[in-house]
């Protein structure tokens, strides 16, 4: 128990980790994704672009690692899914990885060939792209559908918060599909769609780094705990 509540914790650490570099370096890139043949025909803030990188390669780094946190605990509920949420969490920082090599792209533009204002343009939309199949297309499935209900099965959190993932998910993958399918800009309505989802992370986060896990989850008695590591399908609450 005392293993289970650690790992939670940390995982509640991780997760607010993941909103923070986020966000950060979301705020630092966009001076490129703004104007990005600006960026490179001026006095562009190389130091910023990399500090965003770093921010994004910690991001990485943390989104991983929620996944495997979680892993040992939730393969108690069931391990197909659970083995689904970390393969999620790859994928999005994979597309998370390439977003930063695009803006680095365009850091070593500046330097080299500050004339090749088309080409700055091309990679910033790579980046964007980037963070509609990563983080907007992966998210909703990862966060929103397998996390949300992992945590309802399990009862590792309360059992209404849940609900803001499973619904808040396939909201936020119907925005960006539209996105996607360009019905709509990724502004407005998508904003509003994004809601429920981050709701259902922030509280994901702040709740497991200062509570943990419910005492009361089935999968955290002694009895769920010593199911065999090959164990697959779920418990019955």
């Amino acid at each position: 128990m005392l293993d289970d509540q650690r790992a939670a914790r940390w995982f509640g650490v991780l997760f607010i980790m993941t909103f923070i570099t986020s966000i950060a370096a979301l705020a630092l890139f966009q001076s490129i994704l703004d104007d990005p043949a600006g960026y490179i025909s001026g006095d562009g803030k190389d130091n910023q672009i990399y500090l965003g990188a770093f921010l994004e390669f910690l991001l990485v780094l943390a989104n991983v690692a929620t996944a495997v946190v979680l892993y040992p605990i939730a393969k108690r509920q069931n391990e197909y899914l659970a083995i689904g949420y970390v393969g999620a969490r790859i994928i999005e920082s994979v597309f998370i990885a390439a977003g930063v090599i695009f803006m680095l792209g365009v850091v070593s533009l500046r330097m080299d060939s500050p004339d090749t204002g088309d080409l700055a343009v091309s990679l910033a939309a790579l980046k964007d792209w980037t963070f509609l199949l990563g983080p907007g297309m992966v998210v909703p499935f990862g966060n929103g559908l397998i996390l949300g209900y992992l945590m309802y099965r399990s009862r590792l959190v309360p059992r209404p918060w849940p609900w803001l993932g499973l619904i808040g998910g396939p909201l936020l993958l119907i925005g960006n599909v539209g996105v996607l399918f360009d019905l709509w800009d990724q502004t407005g309505l998508v904003n509003v769609l994004v809601v429920p989802e981050f709701i259902w992370e922030a509280f994901l986060g702040i709740y497991c780094a200062i509570w943990g896990f419910r005492r009361d989850s089935p999968i955290l008695s002694p009895r769920a705990s010593d199911i065999a590591p090959g164990a697959s399908g779920e418990t019955h609450a």
